[in-house]
């Protein structure tokens, strides 16, 4: 039982207090830390978030974008040190907890309409 405090106690340290509140259907830009040789460079990456798994310090986003009409879709460990910022540019309403349907669709079928909150906040 001490081990398991302990792993948690250490989890606790590792996760990062900064972030905004990430929800599905979010269009969010994510600044990844790149390695180019022996140069870092921070590489925006914006896309929806299709789905999100909330686990601590394991927690994961999947992010999707069209490039060059093909869809790209990509996860990301949020509490990661390569992901330097996370900003969401705006919110959808949405329905459901995973958009895996985007993937069937092209084009204008692909757009969620925006939340308009009164708390920008949240």
């Amino acid at each position: 039982m001490k081990l398991n405090n302990l792993i948690l106690d250490i989890e606790q340290t590792q996760l990062k207090t900064n972030l905004p509140k990430i929800c599905v259907g979010d269009t969010v830009k994510v600044g990844v830390l790149i390695q180019e040789g022996n140069k870092q460079r921070v590489q925006p990456y914006e896309g929806i978030v299709i789905a999100q798994h909330r686990a601590g310090v394991s927690t994961t986003i999947t992010v999707r974008k069209i490039f060059q009409g093909i869809g790209v879709e990509r996860i990301f460990a949020i509490h990661s040190p390569w992901i330097q910022a996370i900003e969401i540019v705006r919110r959808a309403k949405i329905r459901k907890a995973k958009l895996y349907y985007l993937r069937n669709r092209i084009g204008k079928a692909t757009r969620l309409k925006e939340r308009f909150d009164l708390n920008p906040n949240s």
